[in-house]
């Protein structure tokens, strides 16, 4: 009840429901309270009394101090105007909300303050409770009970809204995380696609190129190699795309190839002139799906750069299942097979690996030539 609601007119709504109740329930327990005591019912003064207090709650959110005076005043009125001192203080219902209202928006001083008023108005003077024609002692000790009740209650609440908030708050800022890993993890796709595949076109092309007049055979072959490398990232583009317009749980998870297509990039990247060799140790065996598309990310980014920068002739990779995990090691034997300036490769590969708990080195031999060395748990 004393949550914020979503929308301007949600909170009015609430409002008004709230006004409505408070302002109803106050009049039937006059009622009750005036037949069972005899008394006579409450008179006009004393209903706009009560209509001004619950009005008052319609500006709870903003200004809750003000809305406690004003209950406050009005709720002592109507108990004064509706004859049943005694009775009515544990009907003031619109004083009650209000208080809760200021607790909640921690405006403790005031509410406790409006505490202090209420009972001493209601048992003044104090020196002369017990007395005969004055309250009573029980009475006074009651509402007193009564009273510290209600402001532990407020504070329940207000550590439940909070708590509640808390909640929204974490939440909210989890959505955040994930969409931003989500985009992460889709720029590396997009990178990895693009960057290996165009590489591949690229080298194939400018063979066709020099090629064409000379040896229209050999340009046949690259320009053979070059439709089937784009047909190839035209289906994984398609597959990182289905995933930005998939929806729910019928998303793909892992739209990225696997291991089982690590024998076609090599074969892809040997279309480009290096001679690529792919070594398997331990026994193979399958690995979680999140850990088998990036290694196959890894391995493709690794070859991508010898293919881009290291000049050299031949490129090894070497996959090692141990007990829980899967080593990656990529060999060249080019000059420097890391991209002239930093960028996107080995970053990603290295964010890939940190995502799974692993590790990743990238660097120049001690013998010459690039390595790049992933160790994924599985």
């Amino acid at each position: 009840m004393f949550t914020s609601a979503s929308s301007p007119g949600r909170r009015w709504a609430v409002d008004a429901a709230i006004v409505a109740a408070v302002a109803a329930a106050q009049v039937a327990v006059w009622f009750a309270a005036a037949s069972h005591h005899g008394q006579q019912r409450p008179d006009l003064a004393a209903y706009l009394l009560l209509a001004v207090g619950a009005a008052a709650l319609l500006a709870r959110r903003r200004y809750p101090v003000p809305v406690l005076a004003v209950a406050l005043a009005a709720a002592l009125g109507a108990a004064a105007a509706g004859g049943a001192a005694q009775a009515v203080p544990v009907a003031w219902f619109v004083l009650i909300t209000a208080f809760i209202n200021a607790v909640v928006y921690r405006q403790r001083a005031a509410a406790i303050v409006s505490l202090v008023v209420g009972y001493l108005v209601s048992v003044w003077p104090p020196w002369l409770i017990g007395t005969h024609g004055h309250t009573t002692t029980v009475f006074a000790l009651g509402l007193l009970a009564g009273l510290i009740t209600l402001l532990l209650v407020a504070e329940l609440i207000r550590v439940r809204n909070q708590r509640t908030v808390a909640i929204k708050n974490r939440q909210a800022e989890e959505a955040r995380r994930r969409a931003s890993d989500e985009r992460l993890a889709i720029a590396r796709d997009l990178h990895d696609v693009v960057a290996h595949n165009i590489s591949v076109i690229n080298v194939q092309a400018n063979t066709a190129l020099h090629l064409m007049d000379r040896q229209p055979e050999r340009a046949r072959e690259a320009l053979t190699a070059i439709h089937d490398v784009s047909r190839q990232a035209l289906g994984e583009l398609r597959s990182v795309l289905g995933v930005l317009r998939a929806d729910g749980a019928d998303a793909p998870l892992v739209p990225s190839p696997g291991l089982d297509r690590l024998s076609e990039l090599a074969a892809h990247t040997r279309t480009t002139g290096i001679r690529v060799q792919v070594v398997e140790e331990g026994e193979r065996r399958p690995v979680p799906a999140e850990v088998d598309a990036a290694a196959y990310r890894i391995v493709q980014e690794a070859l991508t750069n010898a293919v881009r920068h290291s000049g050299g002739h031949t490129a090894t990779v070497r996959l090692c299942y141990d007990p829980d995990a899967l080593t990656i090691e990529v060999d060249d034997d080019g000059r420097a097979a890391a991209p002239p300036q930093p960028g996107n490769g080995v970053a990603g590969m290295t964010e890939r690996a940190r995502a799974l708990g692993g590790t990743l080195d990238a660097g120049p031999r001690p013998d010459g030539g690039f390595r790049v060395l992933a160790r994924l748990p599985t």
